[in-house]
């Protein structure tokens, strides 16, 4: 993905969304002003610990909002491809939970769940759960939908397709149902393909044969991809933006190489020093200190300082607002103010960024070399 981005290749934009859910102990304040766009063919990686508001976000994209949670402000533009041939956008959150999925999941907007257990239904075969979108959406025969099913198996590296048509769910190894999600989810050709942990409950190796399949469709079909991780490591496989999400706000986002290897927010040093990593010398995990704060209290300053050890006086009186400190890099940190003292990414977390460019570096060498 180039550098600069096209407006006129946007597919989704979000400005200003809050969402709040109501429960037996008061509202909770889950998404706090939250701003993303997304490119047509790019990948953007939403990372952050659990509770920080990445599902949320993604799954009101899809219309799938709790019933105890609401749309308090804000906008989800997305703009495609309209029947009459013609672009057209809608504010998704203007629309009802029955049109979205009616009008646009899986025909525009597709989303790889983390367990794939909780998707597929094990009353069904395969093949039924991959054509049945295709019948739904467009004007096509059995036929005509079953041999698009398994040209879709074989795509996502699925051998024998015709025996796999045929089977149920509880029939399939762990690695081979995801590759089925993965397959109905593009079965109508999505432009945005959501996928919200993919690999988390899958061994390495079959992590990775996921994370390649993914990458091989998206570049095929020209998808844009929205990733939910906590999975730093998946992170620098697959994305082209990364946003750092901490008590239901953005407070870093930019390009890969912006985030990973020039990181300016302590929450997201945080988040790299506690990758698990075997090329420096430390027997120690690092761990982030504290615990998220509770969005049932209202949040004063930013929502990160009681856990900051670098927090200024400002911290606990006013939100910071989103700095630029260069190129597509912002932080919403009182530290990327020009008045702040100057603090320096501790060395150990310096070490770790620099091991972690080079086996990159090695890795896109290797690729190069490969595909040479």
């Amino acid at each position: 993905m180039s550098e600069k981005r096209d407006k006129n290749d946007r597919v989704l934009s979000i400005r200003d969304l809050n969402i709040s859910f109501q429960t037996a102990n008061g509202k909770v304040n889950a998404i706090r002003g939250v701003r993303m766009d997304l490119f047509r063919g790019e990948t953007i990686a939403i990372v952050g610990e659990s509770g920080s508001g990445k599902s949320v976000t993604v799954k009101t994209i899809m219309g799938i909002l709790a019933g105890n949670g609401q749309i308090e402000s804000g906008r989800i533009d997305y703009t495609f491809t309209n029947e009459k041939g013609e672009r057209e956008t809608v504010d998704m959150t203007k629309l009802s939970q029955k049109e979205i999925r009616y009008r646009f999941n899986g025909k525009h907007i597709a989303m790889v769940f983390q367990d794939p257990m909780t998707s597929l239904d094990p009353t069904m075969t395969i093949g039924k759960q991959i054509t049945e979108g295709m019948l739904l959406h467009e004007k096509i025969s059995h036929e005509e939908a079953k041999k698009r099913a398994l040209h879709l198996l074989e795509e996502v590296g699925i051998e024998n397709p015709e025996k796999r048509f045929r089977q149920y769910p509880h029939q399939l190894s762990g690695g081979m149902r995801q590759r089925v999600v993965i397959a109905i989810a593009l079965a109508c050709n999505p432009d945005i393909l959501i996928c919200d942990e993919p690999t988390t409950a899958l061994d390495v190796t079959i992590q990775a044969r996921i994370l390649e399949v993914i990458k091989k469709l998206q570049k095929e079909h020209d998808i844009s991809v929205i990733y939910i991780t906590h999975d730093l490591g998946v992170v620098a496989k697959v994305a082209d933006y990364v946003d750092v999400m901490y008590a239901g706000r953005i407070i870093e986002k930019g390009n890969i190489n912006e985030v990973f290897y020039d990181p300016r927010h302590p929450y997201t040093w945080g988040l790299l020093a506690s990758m698990p990593d075997t090329d420096t010398d430390s027997k120690r995990l690092f761990a982030i200190p504290g615990t998220p704060p509770d969005l049932l209290e209202e949040i004063v300053g930013d929502a990160f300082a009681p856990r900051n050890p670098y927090a200024l006086a400002i911290d606990y009186k006013a939100e910071p607002p989103m700095f630029n400190v260069g190129g597509q890099h912002r932080v919403a940190s009182w530290l990327c103010d020009p008045r702040a003292p100057k603090v320096e990414l501790p060395e150990q977390l310096k070490e770790r960024l620099a091991s972690m460019k080079l086996e990159s570096e090695r890795a896109l060498k290797a690729q190069k070399e490969a595909e040479a």
